[in-house]
């Protein structure tokens, strides 16, 4: 009788999987020559599959000759249904921010080491700065990237910014006068600062924490002056409505199961 396990084999992806689990649990990455031993086969067999996975970005060279998983699947893994639950737990509480400030806002993950737009709120009236969703963004010249670098830990900082050359991006190390900017972000809480894009837009954009103190997510308010609208909210009026709104962000998902 036929192996219904075995009907419908793959042996390439099979290879490519082999390789990926073994490197998941190895620090500092294996030759070619000791992934064969390790999964008792010929180092032959491994040549063009580890070099279509280190195209695809799934392992990187390390040490010269060594093979080490990179954090692609991590970040594949985390802008699947657990973001898409973040931006469905933001999206009531975005709007609410637009009325209060009469600005448009916009809530932005990592996605291996690149700031993504994953939710987007336009402004209640007609001017406002809106980014699409799925947008790609800096790291190193916007709110949203300074926020997600300032409250990450040290060693996640050196992984986003591994992440963020391997991806193909400009290779860059992040700039020392950047470094010493964290410590004032974290004290306020926000960051505020022109936008490097637009002329007069000031970005404004604060963290949205995990219960465990990981910052998941930014959000940024690109807050537009808006002249002869009387009534309309201040700079100094956004920025606790925004705090405001990635506190409650916070506290959503320390009650939800679904993100991390």
């Amino acid at each position: 009788m036929t192996d219904d396990t075995d009907r419908y084999r793959a042996p390439a992806l099979d290879k490519g999987l082999d390789i990926l689990e073994l490197l998941s649990g190895i620090d500092g990455g294996l030759t070619q020559a000791e992934i064969a031993k390790a999964l008792g086969r010929s180092p032959n067999e491994f040549y063009r599959m580890l070099d279509r996975l280190a195209r695809r970005g799934y392992v990187a060279r390390v040490d010269g000759d060594r093979y080490a998983l990179t954090l692609k699947l991590f970040g594949l893994a985390h802008l699947h249904t657990p973001v898409r639950r973040l931006a469905s737990l933001a999206t009531p509480l975005l709007r609410e921010l637009a009325k209060q400030t009469w600005q448009a806002n916009q809530l932005v993950v990592l996605d291996r080491g690149n700031p993504v737009v994953v939710a987007q709120q336009e402004a209640p009236g007609y001017w406002g700065i809106s980014i699409r969703v799925g947008s790609h963004i800096g790291l190193f010249d916007t709110g949203s990237g300074h926020v997600l670098l300032a409250f990450a830990t040290t060693e996640r900082r050196r992984e986003i910014v591994a992440e963020n050359r391997d991806t193909g991006a400009p290779a860059r190390e992040i700039p020392p006068e950047l470094e010493a900017r964290f410590e004032k972000i974290r004290a306020q809480g926000y960051e505020a600062m022109p936008s490097a894009q637009t002329v007069g837009v000031t970005n404004l954009s604060a963290p949205v924490l995990a219960p465990n103190g990981e910052v998941v997510a930014a959000v940024t308010i690109p807050y537009l002056p808006l002249k002869d609208t009387t009534g309309a909210p201040s700079i100094d009026d956004a920025v606790p409505a925004l705090l405001e709104t990635t506190r409650a962000l916070s506290a959503l998902i320390g009650r939800d199961e679904t993100p991390d």
